[in-house]
């Protein structure tokens, strides 16, 4: 009887573990739209033509350390691939705007960062619905989410960027 139980318990807790993934990104899914980026009021100022590029969108706070691992990651793929159309757009979650100051002053990049900071509360990490820092979304040249990454695990999620951005450009 206690394999059984033992059995059970592994089954319970797969199944909650995939629970958890399938629902990281909720409000946002591979092959639906990414939502108009124009209708959210950010601190910093998006780039005036989005159409028709490859748009990475990290979502990052200053206190998460795995994000401080990854913004040379995205600066990089930003500098190689942005001549051919990629444009990353990091979302910064800080209450404070000083925390992200601090953050950017000690860690310069060439990609485009911006703050989430509607004071009514209209954001746009509520409406895709981020659940973990970093997260990010990879959208086609027609503005359809592509790749889904909560968090980032170094060297092996740099290769997942910098295939998944690659097949995109191919297109």
């Amino acid at each position: 009887m206690q394999l059984l139980d033992k059995r059970f318990a592994s089954v319970a807790l797969i199944a909650t573990l995939a629970a958890c993934v399938t629902t990281a990104h909720a409000g946002v899914k591979i092959g639906s739209d990414f939502p108009n980026l124009a209708s959210f009021k950010f601190e910093g100022q998006l780039p005036a033509e989005l159409a028709g590029k490859i748009i990475f969108i990290d979502f990052w706070a200053s206190w998460c350390a795995p994000c401080k691992k990854s913004f040379p990651v995205l600066d990089e793929l930003q500098k190689k691939f942005g001549s051919q159309e990629l444009l990353i757009i990091a979302v910064n979650e800080d209450q404070k705007k000083s925390d992200m100051d601090l953050f950017l002053k000690e860690n310069k990049v060439s990609f485009t960062v911006v703050r989430d900071a509607a004071p009514d509360g209209k954001k746009l990490v509520d409406k895709v619905d981020v659940s973990a820092m970093p997260s990010s979304f990879i959208m086609d040249a027609t503005g359809k989410v592509r790749f889904l990454h909560s968090g980032f695990h170094g060297a092996d999620t740099k290769r997942e960027y910098e295939k998944e951005i690659q097949s995109l450009l191919k297109k």
